[in-house]
């Protein structure tokens, strides 16, 4: 089964870029068909999507509110997927999550602890 753990979260100024990691533990991951997503929740705030990767053709997906200054790219050999954050505003911050679904499922199934990026303004 696969596990992902997310890393490269910290404090930043507004304007500055992060690069978030997910990093997927199991073998499991070469055979399957999935998507990869990036999700996050802010303070008092539900958790919500922000961008996601096919596995297997590169097509991504952004939310209007990063498109333009996020980007999401992953590398199959190294089974992680990574989120590049540039232009950061103080609306940025939240806890940021890995999460990932297979072909033919709606909903994502598994999810990664999360990592804080908090942005000062």
């Amino acid at each position: 089964q696969v596990q992902l753990t997310e890393s490269g979260g910290g404090m930043v100024q507004a304007g500055d870029s992060l690069i978030l990691s997910c990093t997927a533990s199991s073998r499991a991951f070469d055979g399957t068909t999935m998507s990869l997503a990036w999700f996050r929740r802010a303070p008092g705030q539900e958790r919500e999507f922000i961008a996601s990767i096919s596995k297997n053709t590169g097509a991504t997906s952004y939310a209007d509110s990063v498109r333009g200054r996020f980007a999401i790219s992953k590398d199959n050999t190294k089974k992680t997927v990574l989120l590049q954050m540039n232009t950061l505003k103080s609306e940025d911050t939240a806890v940021y999550y890995c999460a990932m679904r297979r072909f033919g499922r709606s909903a994502y199934e598994v999810w990664g602890q999360g990592t804080q990026v908090t942005v000062t303004a």
